[in-house]
């Protein structure tokens, strides 16, 4: 007898299982991370320094404003790990409470800038015409000014504090952030998708909510983290004149400021903020490369 042909509601289609098809993006761009070896460097450092300002006041250490006139300038020992400063405070202490200082002023000065300066971006890059032309000059024009100079300027104008130095830091950093976005939306107005998007009618909020800032959030996250970077370094220096956190609160600026009269008499003083400084703008750089390498779509 003829095989009967199987009806259409009794084939099932055969799922091929592609591997390189069910790897989800995030899982790819995981992967691409962790075989960063110095970006998981750069982020076991970050954590670090994290961790050690988010539970500073459960640690067991000395207050850091606490003074004791018997152990001025003491050496590192088992009563003061890391030594003591001009005044006795305890430097591991000072270190450990730094970091708020320190982390707190890059995140939300980097925070200030991506909320100025991609906006901006985008209405530059997206619209053109005057609206491009009046953001990209005032743009050139605070690039044309150092970062940092920028940012004593502003800081030395609001006055000293810590609030008002990451306020003219992320104000400073702000022009980066235009640059960037403006850019990269240039990019990707050009694709295919975005003229369908247009093609089909699509409103301009949603094809800037749907296809342009998902596809151009990539850089922008990686500038931000290097840019954190550079924050904790201009909080520092702020704070070292004088323009940053202000005493007896402490800080790795104020800290290294105090120590530069003690170089020969206590180096110590000197010698842990700044390490702590070199390993925390080591870790966001690292970082930040690494987020660069994974996010690449070309790698994947």
């Amino acid at each position: 007898m003829m095989a009967q042909p199987a009806s259409p509601a009794t084939l099932k289609p055969q799922v091929i299982a592609d591997p390189v098809l069910q790897k989800r993006p995030e899982n790819r761009v995981w992967k691409k991370f962790r075989s960063h070896r110095s970006a998981v460097l750069g982020g076991l450092l970050v954590g670090f320094f994290v961790l050690m300002a988010v539970f500073a006041p459960i640690l067991p250490i000395p207050d850091p404003t606490a003074t004791d006139w018997g152990a001025v300038r003491q050496a590192p020992s088992a009563a003061h790990w890391l030594g003591t400063d001009e005044i006795g405070r305890d430097v591991l202490s000072r270190l450990v409470w730094g970091a708020q200082a320190s982390l707190m002023a890059g995140v939300v000065s980097v925070g200030i800038a991506v909320a100025f300066g991609v906006p901006l971006g985008i209405l530059a890059g997206y619209f053109g015409g005057w609206t491009d032309g009046i953001i990209s000059r005032c743009t050139e024009a605070l690039l044309a000014v150092p970062f940092l100079i920028l940012a004593i300027a502003l800081a030395a104008f609001l006055g000293p504090s810590l609030t008002n130095a990451m306020i003219a830091i992320g104000l400073s950093a702000t022009p980066v952030f235009v640059r960037l976005t403006r850019g990269q939306v240039i990019s990707v107005k050009a694709e295919d998708y975005v003229e369908g998007a247009h093609a089909v009618g699509l409103s301009t909020p949603r094809i800037l909510s749907r296809y342009i800032f998902p596809n151009i959030l990539p850089p922008v996250l990686v500038q931000a983290t290097l840019t954190i970077a550079t924050a904790i370094i201009a909080e520092a220096s702020l704070s070292f004149l004088g323009l940053g956190q202000q005493p007896p609160a402490p800080s790795w600026g104020s800290m290294l400021n105090t120590a530069k009269n003690f170089l020969s008499q206590a180096p110590w003083m000197a010698m842990w903020p700044g390490i702590a400084i070199f390993l925390v703008v080591l870790g966001f750089n690292l970082l930040g490369d690494g987020l660069r390498d994974a996010l690449d779509p070309r790698e994947h």
